[in-house]
């Protein structure tokens, strides 16, 4: 069983409005992307090297409303909350074998964008992992991944942080997936709440996401 970073996901009231967030902040754009029927969300892509890339996702209100609660907490996100990193999703090589090890993560739930396909884990509350410090689940069909479409932005992920109350929890978990990979998790200073902050290498030197981010 193991498991490797495979994306970060910033959450926005609109979708314009993360892209613009991630471009000022990153100094390149999200493209492409499209609308996820099961969930009622659209979403627009940046890739971040080999294999790796930032989402920017938001409820699409073209969409009806789904049966379920969204993925990432979006339902609990206010319509003037600022644009922030809210979670990380770490791919698969077997979705099954790592739902059955930590079923905290979630449901495994079949996922579609146009003509891409994936296996999800997503949470009945809709609410990602630990606080967004864990991640959810994906696992890509073979050869298939969708930054191999994006092209290269010129931006690397460096690091991804997590802090959260019980840094040791967090770490069991991702020895239980067979986590491997840039992630740091310890706790956060007295008074703050817990938060992930991605380092991302632009073509205008290092830059930060975070969740508390504006």
């Amino acid at each position: 069983m193991r498991c490797k970073l495979d994306h970060i996901v910033v959450v926005a009231p609109k979708l314009s409005v993360g892209a613009e967030f991630v471009h000022r902040a990153l100094g390149a754009a999200p493209e492409g992307g499209g609308a996820h029927p099961t969930m009622g969300t659209h979403n627009c892509l940046l890739r971040l090297g080999d294999r790796a890339y930032l989402e920017v996702i938001a409820i699409d209100p073209d969409a009806p409303r789904p049966q379920r609660r969204r993925w990432f907490g979006l339902d609990a996100l206010p319509p003037d909350a600022p644009p922030r990193l809210a979670a990380w999703v770490a791919c698969a090589d077997d979705i099954e074998q790592v739902a059955a090890a930590a079923p905290q993560l979630g449901k495994i739930t079949p996922m579609s964008r146009g003509s891409l396909n994936w296996r999800i884990t997503v949470r009945d509350d809709g609410a990602s992992p630990l606080q967004g410090i864990g991640p959810s689940i994906i696992e890509w069909p073979a050869g298939v991944h969708p930054a191999d479409r994006l092209p290269d932005s010129g931006c690397s992920l460096v690091r991804l942080e997590g802090y959260h109350p019980d840094p040791g929890k967090v770490s069991d978990l991702l020895r239980t997936i067979g986590f491997d990979g840039p992630f740091q998790v310890a706790r956060p200073a007295s008074g703050h709440e817990p938060c992930l902050i991605a380092h991302i290498q632009t073509p205008s030197g290092l830059r930060r996401l975070s969740t508390a981010q504006a």
